[in-house]
């Protein structure tokens, strides 16, 4: 297990941000576990060591690639991106899920997305990938190049898979079977709890193929 899986595994448990139990999501599916990010914001240490290992891989990418701007959608993604925006000293810009219809309009805020400008997208959680096709868009439309997108999550529902295909570069801190096993092996969740996860990534890739 690398010491990145290991420190998100610790972060998310500590935080309360992992809970396990029974979860409709999103799709209607039931899940045994669930990803609340909004939960680090009361654990300012986790908060820290996430944005710190976030930031240190886009670093990693821009070493190859230049990164412009970082933006995110709220909720979720967009609570944490201005503390890794920080570390990067990078802008950071906000894309809303609906058009502000007073005030300063417009789908995006903070950071003006210049024609041209290469944005790497972050988010909490990958799934099937859908809605980061969404939350992109509003880049898109201003003539931002978006190829790079990060999450803290991948839930290994083939939402990376989906996306690569697309055509984009998709990276996550961490895949939520190797979380639990880290868990596991630091004893902070039992193997029952565990095997709940593995199992249901395990079902959910058979029956979607």
């Amino acid at each position: 297990m690398s010491p990145v899986t290991d420190k998100i595994a610790d972060a998310l448990y500590l935080s309360g941000c992992l809970k396990f139990g029974s979860f409709k999501i999103k799709s209607g599916a039931v899940s045994p576990y669930y990803i609340d990010l909004a939960r680090v914001l009361a654990a300012p240490k986790q908060l820290d060591i996430i944005a710190e290992v976030a930031a240190e891989k886009i670093r990693q990418i821009a070493a190859s690639e230049h990164i412009d701007k970082l933006a995110s959608i709220e909720l979720k993604g967009a609570l944490i991106a201005p503390s890794i925006a920080i570390k990067l000293a990078m802008p950071c810009v906000i894309v809303r899920k609906e058009e502000k219809a007073y005030g300063v309009t417009g789908r995006t805020a903070g950071a003006d997305i210049v024609k041209g400008d290469s944005v790497l997208f972050f988010d909490d959680v990958i799934s099937e990938g859908l809605s980061k096709i969404e939350g992109i868009k509003p880049l898109v439309s201003l003539d931002a190049s978006v190829k790079h997108m990060l999450v803290v999550v991948n839930r290994e529902h083939g939402g990376k898979e989906k996306l690569e295909s697309l055509g984009y570069q998709i990276h996550a801190l961490a895949k939520i079977t190797d979380i639990v096993t880290s868990l596991v092996k630091h004893e902070h969740i039992t193997q029952e709890q565990a095997t709940s996860v593995l199992d249901y990534v395990k079902n959910f890739k058979t029956t979607s193929t």
